[in-house]
């Protein structure tokens, strides 16, 4: 099993002072703004989902 990766950067702030968090699985604490979150991955999409346009009329 490979490692889990790590965020880079607060979803919030924005900083890189990350640290993770004994809440639980995926939760990580930032320590630049205070505030704690948590990751978790829902899936894989199935082929022909994602968009390539941002859903509006073609001109």
């Amino acid at each position: 099993m490979s490692e889990r990766a790590a965020p880079f950067y607060c979803p919030y702030c924005g900083d890189e002072d990350l640290r993770p968090s004994e809440q639980g699985h995926g939760a990580w604490e930032c320590r630049a703004c205070s505030r704690a979150f948590q990751l978790k991955f829902l899936g894989l999409l199935a082929p022909g989902t994602s968009s390539e346009s941002d859903g509006g009329d073609e001109i």
